[in-house]
């Protein structure tokens, strides 16, 4: 077996319980031990590059209020409408918790 191809934690290759390997760390004499490394990727400037280049491709007219209030009156206007059996079902979704509560299953006027 390759260090690469080491076995993982609880497989079939995990020595038992009362073999002294089992009790703590493996012990580094062995052909399979190699020591860790931590590791810290910093992706702060990688998630700035992100979000800039987001904000670009939305452009300069993206108005964000209009945005939210076409996705509440898009929202409403799929609840409106509903049938007794799926308004009791609308209602057992949102006391859940699984839908917002805002859609009011009316369509907006």
């Amino acid at each position: 077996m390759s260090p690469l191809d080491r076995a993982l934690p609880g497989g079939p290759d995990e020595p038992e319980p009362d073999e002294p390997e089992a009790a703590g760390h493996p012990t580094t004499d062995g052909p399979d031990a190699s020591p860790t490394v931590d590791l810290d990727i910093d992706l702060t400037s990688h998630e700035m590059l992100r979000r800039a280049h987001f904000l670009e491709a939305l452009g300069p007219d993206w108005d964000p209020v209009a945005a939210l209030r076409d996705e509440q009156a898009a929202n409403r206007l799929l609840y409106s409408g509903l049938d007794a059996d799926q308004r009791r079902v609308y209602d057992e979704l949102v006391a859940a918790g699984v839908l917002p509560g805002d859609g009011g299953g009316h369509a907006a006027a």
